[in-house]
């Protein structure tokens, strides 16, 4: 059986190449959702960690440019490594240690992650954007007194009643030197417009600190602008914007622009030496991961291994899993294909070992084979009762016929007559199978009309009323109301006909025949009822198979065809209908006739 199904083809093969499609889409799926969730989340923790070391850098940075020193600087370091979760070591440029997160003794990382210089950065911004310069924190001499700051505050205030009056909307935001200044609450910036009323020059006006730090710087710049070949009054020019105050000191707008980048190199080297005693050292900043080492994705060759490995072994187990289950289930399949296969005579019948669906599969196939035998063992009963039925009126014909040729018997009319009943036998066999043939085809053709129940109950009655009177039976029909049948009258005559002449064969002398009709809801239900002999309880279930017979001897004083009941039940199944049959041996047999009805038909009918 295997060989000549391909290979391809084979069940077992192709759950085979199923599971395995499976599971390596599977396995691809999970490890590209590993690799990818993994990149994401490290790029995430990178970008958090470098966010992480700007604001380390901004926060030691501004630590740097409001103390002269780093004298008390260990908490700060200590705070933010706990809220990083990073290590934080500051040191001398040449590595002495001023301040460490870690316990002592612990070594450095390989190289400083960056230098804190509050005079020389780019990276601290109020708004989060890298700048170069020194750090607007480091105001040095620059910073106002109590009564300066109160003083400018006052000013700050009525510049903004002033906008407001003007309709202008601004904000106060106070400098690191201690001087507010009106800002745009859109961009953070200075306003880009002043009302004429608003321009009085006081809030711009430097404070006497401020006046004698720019008077300072001018002096430091002196020197500076006699070796750039500028002449040494030009100091006296630089000044500062009293709203813009940062680490680079704008000069002065009355300088023009070529001399402006002349002056600005020594306008911040003036600045950073004003500014030096202000702030602490340079010192070198080294991060670390903590106490918990970060763990990485690192493809490395034994990742890659043990990548490979694992899919290789789920591949594997999958593969086995699916060989056993499917060897499992070709099992009872090839023992149902080769007892399909074998010869219809041996009825070979396959073991139900399981109950899942293979197991419904082996027990349906074990049911078409008993109805197999079944229907086997009646074709064979039918074809003797066929070939019985037709020899015994075959075999009178032909012996009479024979001894008329030989003259052994003249051919009188009482010859004549019993070859004719003999005829009569074989038309109706004949008949009887034609009708069965045209339903078993569905070519079984009826003619509907309109049919009253209780004429169609007197018609049947009135052709049996002979064979009634001389078999000293009662015939008679009881109806109930006008019921009303949509029915071929001459195969409802036909099928009531069958019945009366079976309740009228097995009804003794003496004994009654009743046919009735009533309604039953939608139905009509006719009724042939017989105090006859009965059927056996063992016998009722097959009262209406094809040449079926109480009696064996199939006796035609005793008994018909076999064919009469098979009949009624295909008539009343192409009106619709159904038949049923109920028997008390020894008391009679009712035949119940059960098909939709109609309602009476008019008077146009």
């Amino acid at each position: 059986m295997s060989a000549r199904i391909p290979l391809h083809k084979r069940l077992l093969v192709r759950l085979l190449i199923t599971s395995g499609l499976i599971a390596v889409c599977s396995v691809a799926a999970t490890a590209w959702l590993a690799v990818a969730t993994t990149t994401q989340a490290l790029r995430e923790e990178q970008g958090q960690a470098l966010a992480d070391d700007m604001d380390v850098l901004a926060e030691l940075s501004g630590y740097a440019a409001t103390h002269p020193d780093w004298t008390g600087v260990a908490a700060t370091v200590r705070e933010l490594s706990a809220r990083t979760g990073r290590r934080i070591a500051l040191t001398a440029p040449d590595r002495t240690a001023i301040a460490d997160s870690a316990p002592r003794g612990t070594a450095l990382p390989p190289s400083a992650a960056a230098t804190v210089d509050p005079l020389r950065t780019d990276t601290y911004s109020e708004r989060g954007a890298q700048i170069a310069g020194t750090d607007p924190r480091a105001v040095g001499p620059y910073r106002l007194t109590r009564a300066e700051r109160a003083k400018v505050d006052a000013l700050a205030r009525k510049r903004q009643l002033c906008f407001a009056r003007s309709g202008l909307e601004t904000s106060l935001r106070r400098q690191p030197s201690g001087r507010t200044v009106l800002t745009d609450p859109d961009t953070g910036s200075a306003p880009d417009y002043v009302p004429d009323a608003c321009a009085d020059g006081l809030l711009n006006t430097p404070t006497p600190t401020e006046a004698k730090a720019v008077k300072a710087l001018q002096g430091l710049a002196r020197d500076c602008l006699t070796k750039t070949g500028l002449e040494p009054g030009m100091a006296a020019l630089v000044g500062i914007e009293p709203t813009g105050l940062d680490l680079r000191g704008p000069l002065s707008g009355k300088l023009a622009a070529k001399e402006a980048r002349l002056v600005q190199p020594c306008l911040d080297k003036a600045r950073r030496a004003q500014l030096d005693p202000y702030v602490a050292p340079v010192a070198e900043l080294f991060l670390g991961t903590g106490d918990t080492p970060a763990v990485l994705f690192d493809m490395s060759s034994a990742n890659k291994a043990k990548v490979v490995g694992t899919a290789g072994l789920v591949l594997a187990v999958t593969v086995a899993a699916t060989a056993l289950v499917a060897t499992r289930l070709v099992r009872p399949l090839r023992a149902l294909t080769a007892a399909a296969q074998q010869p219809p005579e041996l009825h070979v019948r396959v073991p139900v070992t399981t109950r899942d669906e293979t197991g419904i599969l082996a027990v349906a196939f074990n049911d078409l084979t008993e109805r197999r035998e079944r229907l086997e063992a009646q074709r064979k009963a039918m074809v003797s009762d066929i070939a019985h039925e037709l020899r015994s009126p075959l075999t009178n014909i032909r012996g009479w016929l024979e001894v008329t040729r030989d003259g052994v018997v003249d051919p009188d009319p009482v010859l004549l007559a019993s070859l004719h009943d003999e005829a009569l036998v074989l038309q109706r066999v004949i008949d009887d199978l034609q009708d069965l043939a045209d339903a078993d085809a569905g070519t079984l053709r009826l003619h509907r009309e309109p049919v009253r129940c209780d004429e169609l109950l007197q018609q049947v009655a009135a052709a049996h009323r002979v064979a009634a009177g001389a078999a000293r039976v009662e015939l008679r029909t009881d109806v109930d109301g006008e019921p009303w049948l949509d029915a071929d009258p001459v195969r409802m005559r036909q099928a009531l006909g069958n019945l009366v002449s079976n309740a009228l064969r097995h009804t003794p002398a003496g004994g009654g025949v009743t046919l009735s009709a009533r309604r039953d809801g939608d139905d009509i239900v006719l009724e042939v009822a017989d105090t006859g002999t009965g059927i056996a309880p063992d016998d009722l279930p097959h009262v209406f198979d094809r040449f079926w017979r109480a009696e064996k001897s199939r006796s035609r004083r005793t008994g018909g065809s076999g064919l009469g009941l098979p009949i009624v039940r295909h008539l009343l199944a192409a009106h619709g209908g159904t038949v049923a049959a109920a028997s008390e041996p020894g008391t009679g047999s009712v035949f119940t006739l059960r098909m939709p009805g109609r309602g009476a038909p008019g008077p146009d009918a």
